[in-house]
């Protein structure tokens, strides 16, 4: 054992040691760094997301829970949420059993509702007269 370790050449104190140590560190922190990006920074935007949608619940939306039941929010308390699910069906869910909102009912009074569907058929049969005058105007031109 003894001539085993007098055989060993003895450690030498050189620049080279010192470079691959920092090698060493650089690689860590490469690593460190794309966990980061890939893994916990997409993670806490989703966390913030889902929160986001959690503390927008309101009554009238359609949602999905974690199992898969859709329904429309009835009730909005505190920490749980009701859901009608049928007719005479209602079901009471903690907020975080959501897994998504389906469709949103629309903060808009109804009255705002109708008078942006009116502008709209507006400007339907507004761009029906326009294409119907150009039409004409094709039909208008002499032909060479």
């Amino acid at each position: 054992m003894l001539s085993l370790l007098t055989a060993m050449p003895a450690p030498e104190a050189s620049a080279a040691g010192g470079g691959s140590m920092m090698t060493t560190f650089i690689t860590f922190g490469l690593i460190i760094a794309i966990f980061y990006f890939l893994i916990i920074r997409p993670q806490k935007k989703r966390e913030k997301e889902t929160k986001e949608m959690l503390a927008s619940i309101k009554k009238g939306d359609k949602v999905v829970s974690i199992g898969g039941i859709h329904g429309t929010v009835m009730i909005v308390k505190e920490t749980t949420v009701v859901i009608k699910v049928d007719d005479n069906t209602r079901i009471e869910f903690s907020r975080n059993a959501i897994s998504s909102i389906v469709d949103r009912k629309s903060d808009a009074p109804p009255t705002a509702r109708k008078k942006a569907k009116k502008t709209e058929e507006a400007a339907v049969v507004e761009a029906k007269e326009v294409d119907a005058v150009e039409a004409e105007d094709v039909e208008e031109k002499p032909e060479k």
